[in-house]
């Protein structure tokens, strides 16, 4: 059996070696190391690929999410609506920009950020909604964009971990996530679904003026040369990362369907004890990408399993062990406990296991042995 890892970049690799190398090999040849040629290939491959007006590569993940922040105008003390149960790049930086964050619980069943608690959370203060489309599964988008035009609230999508994913209308058409809200942020992390080999990330729009906007952000707010229109930061997708992004796009489908085979192959196997609750999914649809594979044990002896996978020398993680609302950084006194029922719950069971292009069935099944033999 070929060894057991979380995400297996070497192999995903070796299938695309000779494209990722020539890209590279054509910024070395040319020195154009900083928004080069390829940047902008990239840009218009993704554009073209997510059905968006504008994408904007900038330097990393949370730099889009600050970055789509800055370009709406959101001002300190604005109300910013998130899910506690998430990454802290997301409420990160609506704290850096002064802005106030809101944090919610989510549903048990989508790990997604709950629309009850949503409505309940809005004030006369808020000014935005941020769903995360945790672990590659499209948040309630219909639900949530109802309520940001009843609001009058901006949406900004948080998608560094579903890309490439559809959102599934009530009316039966498709959107890709990322590109449904005002704006909408991602991550170019080497175990995203999209990764590159380094730092990288994008912002997507379909606004004209937003997007003028973001593009002078991005670059120390300049659109011409020495003259700074616009406060800015230095946030640029340097042109070799965009080389391996441009290479990959093409794989992207691909990537994910491999990862909800995968997931499927899972869950026939794990669904049979009554302990272990499996992602539930439509499997013809691809609301989901499965960037994590996510579990819950509910029999109490979650930590204890991590330790038996670990001692076989499988990997896994928690994602995530303490809600944001506990965190040091974030703990605020508005936050009553109360609300938080699902996130307390969820962090105390969840563990994912392996996820990526290229599990095959000898190592599912190895996996899924481990954590039925101890559950």
């Amino acid at each position: 059996m070929r060894k057991l890892q979380m995400v297996d970049l070497k192999s995903q690799y070796e299938k695309i070696k000779e494209d990722v190398n020539a890209s590279i090999q054509e910024v070395l040849d040319t020195t154009t190391y900083v928004n080069g040629p390829l940047v902008h290939q990239f840009q218009a491959d993704l554009e073209k690929y997510l059905g968006a007006k504008h994408v904007i590569p900038c330097a990393n993940g949370t730099d889009a999410l600050q970055i789509a922040m800055m370009g709406l105008g959101l001002k300190p003390g604005d109300e910013v609506i998130t899910a506690d149960f998430t990454f802290a790049a997301t409420v990160e930086v609506i704290a850096l920009l002064q802005l106030t964050p809101v944090l919610v619980d989510v549903d048990l069943d989508t790990m997604n950020i709950s629309i009850e608690a949503i409505k309940n959370a809005i004030t006369p203060k808020t000014k935005a909604i941020v769903p995360v489309h945790l672990f590659g599964r499209a948040a309630n988008m219909d639900a949530i964009m109802e309520i940001a035009k009843e609001h009058n609230l901006f949406v900004i999508e948080d998608n560094a971990q579903a890309i490439g994913a559809n959102y599934t209308w009530n009316d039966g058409a498709k959107q890709k996530v990322g590109t449904i809200g005002n704006v909408g942020a991602t991550s170019f992390f080497p175990s995203k679904n999209l990764g590159c080999y380094g730092d990288g990330g994008a912002i997507f729009t379909n606004d004209d003026e937003l997007a003028h906007t973001l593009r002078g952000i991005v670059n120390h707010g300049m659109y011409v040369r020495y003259h700074h229109d616009v406060v800015g930061v230095n946030s640029r997708l340097d042109s070799i990362q965009a080389g391996v992004l441009k290479a990959k796009l093409p794989h992207l489908d691909e990537y994910n369907q491999a990862r909800r085979t995968a997931a499927k192959k899972y869950n026939d196997i794990l669904t049979q004890n009554e302990n272990i609750v499996v992602p539930q999914f439509d499997w013809n649809g691809d609301d989901h990408v499965f960037h994590q594979y996510v579990i819950r044990i509910t029999n109490g002896k979650r930590d204890d399993l991590l330790a038996h996978l670990q001692e076989k020398g499988i990997p896994c993680a928690i994602y995530y062990p303490i809600p944001l609302h506990e965190q040091k950084a974030y703990v605020d006194s508005r936050y009553n406990e109360a609300d938080f029922k699902v996130t307390n719950q969820l962090c105390k069971e969840v563990i994912a296991l392996p996820m990526h292009t290229e599990l095959d069935d000898e190592q599912i099944q190895f996996i899924t042995d481990a954590v039925l033999e101890f559950v």
